[in-house]
């Protein structure tokens, strides 16, 4: 009988840990210090758990800085009608998000502004940004 607790308990252990895995948006950026970049599209990055973009943003002092953007999972930017093929090397966004706690040139994006005027919602991780991904 005790064996079959302790097995049960393992196996409840191992099924939770891939969510537990999942970081939480508290925990790496800070809701309150939203941020808004204009950039050019360098590399995308179509993979689960969150997509990402990079993109160069020329600072004040006329710097190049290159950010690292996380979207929402492949599938949740399929579902809002995303592909990886909206995003191409050389393009000009403006993206709205927050910034990374740890100070490095990353954002969380809940939005993309292209070009063409399209605002895109990215399924950020953010519960209290517009159009989050609910998870």
């Amino acid at each position: 009988m005790t064996s079959r607790w302790l097995g049960l308990g393992i196996a409840a252990i191992l099924w939770s840990a891939p969510a537990g895995a999942h970081h939480a948006f508290a925990a790496e950026y800070a809701g309150d210090q939203p941020i808004t970049l204009r950039g050019t599209l360098t590399k995308v990055e179509w993979v689960n758990p969150h997509g990402w973009v990079h993109l160069d943003v020329k600072g004040p002092d006329g710097k190049v800085v290159n950010w690292a953007v996380e979207f929402g999972s492949p599938n949740a930017l399929l579902r809002r009608g995303l592909r990886k093929s909206d995003f191409p090397a050389g393009l000009e966004v403006v993206v709205d998000g927050f910034r990374a706690k740890n100070g490095t040139p990353t954002i969380n994006v809940s939005s993309v502004k292209l070009p063409d005027g399209r605002n895109l919602y990215t399924g950020s991780s953010n519960p209290n940004a517009a159009g989050a991904e609910q998870q």
